[in-house]
């Protein structure tokens, strides 16, 4: 957790041993990385603990379609030496919505276990044209991949530096998520800006941009605003956002002030698990006051969105931390697209037995 910037690094392999010291009958490993932000785990040493105790790692890699295919970029999950990694391919690849993709390596897993396991998860009726995507893509970066990212990472260079330049921003780099406690990795093309010098949340920059330029930011938080740069840039498209990002400079000022979003430190935010997710989602449930819900047991689930991390989880019981969290996020623009009410005046919870 950077308290400085106030956000999560993916965790080192220290943490991952211990854990499995915490919880030795722990079945394997999942880890994000990379992250939305660009901050990537030392996937090696994290596979080597698993390892070391014949457990599996499973790697959300679904911002890394790209890794694999150039040398300046970080190191893609299989050639680290993780079992399973999942990859979006419809974020950093040219596949379509929902093109996503499992790898497989080692003997820890079995294939047909892996098989069956997605079966009760997949359709029945496939999308022909998402599967053609994935092939296409496969096919595209297997002939021209490392040429195209190495174009790409020149672009983001050009763009950072650009960026770096307009007064009140700063373009988050490796100094800022690598080094003791931190990241491991960086991958430069996620352009993650930090906007706390112009006075605006990332949530009220965003908003400005998609209104008043058409420009959508891939990632929003509190403080930030992140522009994807891929392989299928090019100089105008750059142009056109750094002429965006340069008229957000200079409206800045005559924005309203960006209400403070209540984020909680890591201990807080961090709820107890106390049933499981499906008991508490299936169970009997009641809405309450949003003012009336810590303590109790959640029933539903609530998602920050970009990135898409929950916030809430079935069966954790609800913390006033987080709930002035997602309060205050909400009120400063924050997109909530899970709870039930969406303005979260209430909360689902766990009903309470009588006596």
């Amino acid at each position: 957790w950077d308290a400085g910037r106030h956000l999560a690094h993916p965790p080192a392999a220290e943490a991952f041993e211990e854990a499995f010291a915490a919880h030795p009958d722990a079945k394997g490993a999942l880890v994000t990385s990379p992250t939305p932000y660009g901050a990537s785990a030392d996937l090696r040493a994290v596979a080597e603990v698993c390892h070391r105790r014949s457990r599996p790692l499973i790697v959300d890699e679904a911002w890394g379609a790209h890794l694999p295919f150039h040398p300046d970029l970080p190191s893609w999950a299989m050639d680290a030496g993780a079992d399973i990694c999942v990859t979006s391919i419809h974020k950093m690849g040219s596949g379509l919505e929902q093109g996503s993709v499992f790898h497989l390596r080692g003997d820890l897993v079995q294939p047909k276990l892996l098989g069956m396991r997605a079966d009760l998860l997949s359709t029945t009726s496939p999308s022909v044209l998402i599967f053609a995507g994935l092939d296409g893509w496969r096919r595209q970066m297997a002939l021209g991949g490392q040429e195209l990212m190495g174009g790409a990472l020149e672009l983001a260079a050009d763009v950072r530096a650009a960026i770096e330049k307009i007064d009140g921003m700063h373009v988050n780099d490796r100094d800022d998520f690598c080094g003791p406690g931190k990241a491991h990795g960086f991958d430069p093309l996620p352009v993650v800006i930090d906007l706390d010098g112009l006075g605006v949340s990332g949530f009220r920059a965003a908003d400005w941009l998609r209104e008043h330029r058409g420009v959508i930011a891939h990632i929003t938080d509190h403080r930030r605003i992140g522009a994807q740069i891929t392989h299928g840039d090019d100089r105008e498209t750059a142009d056109e956002l750094l002429t965006a990002l340069k008229d957000l400079a200079r409206a800045a000022p005559g924005l309203s002030p960006a209400p403070r979003v209540e984020v909680p430190s890591p201990a807080e935010l961090r709820m107890p698990q106390v049933c499981l997710p499906r008991d508490a989602f299936f169970g009997p449930t009641e809405d309450v006051p949003v003012d009336r819900a810590a303590g109790r047991i959640a029933a539903e689930m609530i998602t920050p969105y970009p990135p898409g991390i929950p916030a809430v989880l079935p069966g954790e019981r609800l913390a006033e931390p987080v709930l002035r969290y997602l309060r205050s996020g909400l009120e400063a623009g924050m997109y909530l697209p899970d709870p039930t009410d969406p303005a979260l005046e209430t909360i689902r919870v766990v009903a309470e037995r009588d006596g």
